[in-house]
């Protein structure tokens, strides 16, 4: 299979590149999302187990609470966060998180709404 070319609206802007995690489920970073590995601990999530340290990962949106953003903070600070996300619409935890790195960190996490 060759390349998939989506055609989105662009909420934070960056590049990326990598293996597509794929989810029809929204994913919750608080209790979901492991900052310090880049695992998804979730054990309800579809993607559970999986790694999403520099893949593209792409859900709906989140789940629950706003502490998601300071669960992706930490993952970028740590370098285990995705190397960008894709959503169904614009997702403000996820396009906080990717703003407030980019002014603390200077890490671009690109963030996509399909």
């Amino acid at each position: 299979m060759g390349p998939v070319i989506l055609q989105g609206r662009v909420v934070t802007p960056g590049e990326a590149g990598g293996i597509a995690l794929v989810s029809r489920e929204p994913l919750s970073f608080w209790g979901g999302y492991d900052w310090q590995t880049g695992e998804i601990i979730d054990r309800r999530h579809d993607l559970s187990g999986t790694n999403a340290r520099g893949k593209i990962l792409a859900v709906p949106s989140t789940r629950g609470s706003s502490t998601t953003t300071a669960v992706l903070l930490e993952a970028i600070r740590a370098g285990t966060a995705p190397a960008a996300i894709i959503t169904t619409d614009t997702d403000f935890f996820f396009a906080l998180a990717s703003v407030v790195a980019d002014e603390l960190y200077k890490f671009s996490l690109p963030l996509v709404a399909l």
